[in-house]
């Protein structure tokens, strides 16, 4: 049986054991701001690979701050809307990369931590068990496979943030809440989807996007599902986009020969690769029009 002393001294240990584990978990988040909003971010590799999700970084650009801090802009390398991840890539040094986890072996029951940017709080921390590795999680129309369910309480600013066992290995990263629940994509899916994603060189037009809901009667005569679009918020000087002529303001509906919408979009704009031409459908001012551009590997502002 414990005394009451042993038993203070065993929670003061263990309340010092995990503020050590969180506070150098926090040293591999970072915050990622965006023109229409923005999340967090987990290091996934020392030399400047990020991972978050797909649905937080709508265009080519994104700013990346990291715990210390430090400010850079980070370039969408790689993004999978099914899985909801994307990756950025920024050009810094002395990051702490957080080591991956076994996802697969999570049970019912298993303690986990997320930490996050909610409300634009820095390094917000919170904890709970493990409920379930489901199947498909649809939430937002963002599909999940084999999601993550634990009983976390997270908001706005938690995405793309780490979830963490506790050794301090991430085991997934933060997406959403569903019925109530913590989701997150395993740690296992953003291995293959890195794998998968950065073997050839992924190309970018330089637009900043943000998505917006398209009014009714204009989805409805323009085929816009879901009536909502990405608007182009800003265009990079030499970029492809400018070389294609498209403006702020312009809405990008789609690509040519693809579906419309703005999922539709921010997928094909996750495939593209660098010179291999693309058109985009566009509407400015009320009228449709198409665009070609050639997508680059990099562009410097």
């Amino acid at each position: 049986m414990t005394t009451p002393l042993l038993g203070r001294f065993a929670s003061a240990h263990l309340d010092a054991a995990t503020g050590d584990l969180i506070a150098r978990i926090a040293r591999s988040l970072v915050a990622i701001r965006t023109r229409g909003g923005g999340g967090s971010g987990t290091i996934w590799l020392a030399d400047g690979l990020i991972v978050t999700n797909h649905h937080v970084v709508p265009g080519d650009y994104a700013e990346v701050v990291t715990w210390d801090d430090r400010s850079y802009q980070g370039r969408v390398v790689a993004r999978d809307a099914a899985s909801d991840l994307a990756a950025l890539r920024i050009d810094a040094s002395g990051l702490e990369a957080l080591e991956a986890g076994d996802s697969a072996g999570l049970k019912p029951g298993h303690v986990v931590f997320a930490i996050g940017n909610p409300w634009g709080i820095r390094g917000s921390v919170t904890a709970g068990i493990v409920l379930s590795r489901a199947g498909a999680v649809v939430e937002n129309n963002v599909p999940i496979e084999r999601a993550i369910r634990a009983d976390l309480r997270l908001a706005p600013g938690n995405s793309g943030g780490p979830l963490v066992d506790a050794e301090g290995r991430v085991v997934g990263i933060n997406s959403m809440i569903a019925g109530g629940l913590a989701v997150a994509v395993p740690s296992a899916t953003v291995v293959r989807f890195l794998e998968g994603a950065l073997d050839s060189e992924p190309g970018v037009l330089g637009l900043h996007l943000q998505p917006v809901e398209v009014p009714e009667a204009t989805a409805a005569s323009f085929q816009i599902p879901e009536s909502a679009a990405l608007m182009l918020t800003e265009v990079e000087p030499g970029s492809p986009a400018e070389a294609a002529g498209l403006l702020p303001g312009d809405l990008l509906l789609g690509f040519a020969g693809g579906k419309r919408g703005a999922r539709a979009a921010a997928e094909k704009l996750g495939t593209m690769r660098a010179g291999k031409p693309v058109r985009l459908v566009l509407l400015r001012a009320g009228e449709l029009r198409e665009a070609e551009a050639t997508p680059r590997s990099d562009i410097k502002a």
